[in-house]
């Protein structure tokens, strides 16, 4: 056996052995069990003669991964890795982590939701059925593992922008935690990807013989409510210390589910906090970049859901860090929803969404008409906007004619087309380079490949949650926070952009790249961290100690030398 001097680090004690062992995803090695390990572990026969490294393994695996024809393909054949070898799955996607995270989240991961019971082959996590609405804490105490420090869990009612995919929300939750692992290190034994099964009412799923949700439509109002409630209070109960990651839930629940629970446990959600972080992230390196502050900005946001009013809210708290008034940070945000700008002559509007409502006299300051059926490129016309965000899910809304509009008044005009996946783009980061004459500061929601204008190649910006959320998760569970507040959200957002690389004149990305996750998750987790302590909201520590107990945290795909708790 050659070349694990250098990967095998530590010794292990198992009471595993034979097939349990090999079937054990975060136990198995599969071949680079050692000679003494194969005799002592009860594996002799179960395995070819020969024993192959972890290097070998990652040579076979890629070689493997490569013939694979379609993205979807790739997918499943890193799925089943994973529930075949954990240990080999984290390292290979770590070591190819800027060609790979796509296939295993966005955009690859919106296609394996839509066909989620077509593609099952294994069960991971949890699926908590309503019928089974009694039995919750026994479904819990199912899970073998005590020490779960994040949980991803979901209804799967709003995924990606591909609306309500059922149980195949549960994609989504995976995902998510495999990024936790690889962007932040956190112990994928620690984790736990829970589906909420309420239904669904999709029709094309309710119809399909291989759905394997609950085919019923979806349960509402009190009976959800009360599903939710027994589902929180049984998850705090048996895992007391867990960071509860609220995931893809509509508009009309997933502002309410967090303001319910989010003083009460230790709880965000990522597509309100964690986008509108790393967006905020976006919108201070661009403006670093292009020598402005953000308070002096203003920006139009176009989708009035839990994403575009959580980029609204942390906008406008980092705005007040800066000097500005609630009402003058408020004013410098242009929110539009399916009707047009939110005005006050929109009725219906919950009071979030409310709160950025523009009353007639800075209409009629900027001479717009609320009924205007061109009413953005109006805004963008009158108003001078510094910034569009688009969350809407709708493909194309970011127009030549609104770009080009936009750019005759700002020199470093910011685009953000941030939907997912690509389809649902607010725009193609192609045309906004050709459209500003190459002035752009682009971020987008998914990937895209590099951009080549006037004989430049311009990588393009991708605001990836899993910039933020790893790092978040990993300085909560180190220091030990019993909430998420937005002074912690805020720290984040500034953590990353100051690794800004235009920002900090070292290349055109305003934010890091994946293959700097690890370092990112670190530098967040450290600035959450002290924030936590700052707001009381988390044990007081040293700097050294807090930092010391967070690379403690920080788990590394390896073999270990793995002994029988039998053996003499």
């Amino acid at each position: 056996m050659t070349g694990d001097e250098n990967i095998e680090k530590h010794d292990v004690y198992t009471a595993m052995r034979g097939h349990s062992l090999l079937e054990t995803p975060l136990a198995n090695k599969g071949v680079a069990f050692s000679e003494r390990e194969r005799l002592e572990l009860g594996l002799l026969g179960l395995l070819p003669n020969g024993v192959a490294s972890l290097h070998k393994q990652l040579d076979w695996a890629y070689a493997a991964y490569q013939r694979q024809v379609t993205q979807v393909d790739k997918h499943i054949f890193l799925r089943n890795l994973q529930d075949n070898n954990e240990a080999l799955f984290y390292r290979l996607v770590y070591t190819h982590i800027v060609d790979m995270a796509p296939i295993i989240y966005t955009p690859v991961i919106g296609a394996i939701c839509q066909d989620f019971s077509h593609h099952f082959r294994r069960p991971r996590g949890l699926f908590i059925s309503y019928p089974d609405r009694e039995r919750i804490g026994e479904i819990l105490d199912n899970w073998p593992h005590d020490d779960v420090q994040v949980v991803v869990a979901t209804d799967g009612e709003r995924v990606l922008g591909l609306g309500d995919q059922g149980v195949g929300g549960m994609g989504i939750a995976i995902g998510k935690l495999a990024l936790y692992t690889l962007c932040g290190g956190i112990h994928p034994a620690t984790t736990l990807p829970i589906l909420l099964d309420v239904g669904t009412d999709n029709q094309q799923l309710l119809e399909d013989p291989f759905y394997l949700g609950w085919r019923h439509e979806r349960v509402r109002g009190d009976e959800y409510d009360a599903f939710l409630d027994a589902f929180v209070q049984a998850l705090f109960k048996r895992f007391p210390k867990t960071l509860l990651q609220w995931e893809d839930f509509a508009k009309a629940n997933a502002r309410p589910l967090l303001e319910r629970y989010r003083k009460q446990h230790c709880s965000f959600n990522d597509d309100i906090q964690g986008t509108a972080a790393v967006a905020l992230a976006g919108l201070i390196a661009a403006v670093k970049t292009s020598n402005t502050r953000l308070s002096d900005q203003q920006i139009v946001i176009v989708g009035a859901g839990s994403a575009g009013v959580g980029i609204a809210d942390l906008v406008v708290r980092a705005m007040r860090e800066e000097g500005l008034s609630e009402q003058e940070a408020v004013d410098r945000i242009w929110v539009f929803n399916s009707k047009g700008l939110v005005n006050v002559s929109q009725t219906g509007l919950d009071d979030t969404v409310m709160r950025y409502n523009k009353g007639s006299e800075i209409l009629e300051k900027y001479g717009l008409a609320a009924d205007s059926p061109n009413l953005l490129q109006s805004v963008v016309a009158s108003v001078h906007p510094t910034a569009l965000i688009g969350v809407s899910g709708q493909p194309g809304i970011f127009s030549e004619g609104i770009v080009r509009e936009m750019t005759k008044n700002v020199a470093r005009p910011i685009i953000f087309p941030l939907s997912n996946p690509t389809s649902h783009s607010e725009a193609d980061p192609e045309d906004l380079m050709l459209w500003t004459q190459g002035r752009a500061l682009i971020g987008t929601g998914s990937p895209y490949p590099v951009v080549k204008y006037a004989g430049k190649e311009i990588p393009i910006t991708q605001c990836n949650n899993s910039l933020v959320f790893p790092g978040l998760g990993l300085g909560i569970v180190s220091a030990k926070s019993c909430c998420v507040d937005t002074d912690m959200l805020v720290a984040a957002a500034r953590a990353l952009a100051a690794m800004s690389p235009a920002a900090n004149g070292e290349g055109y990305e305003l934010l890091p790249g994946l293959d700097a996750s690890r370092n990112v998750a670190k530098l967040i987790a450290i600035a959450v961290g002290k924030a936590a302590q700052a707001e009381g909201r988390a044990p007081e520590s040293s700097p050294e100690d807090l930092e010391r107990r967070i690379s403690a945290n920080m788990w590394f795909p390896e073999y270990p030398r793995v002994h029988s708790m039998m053996a003499p």
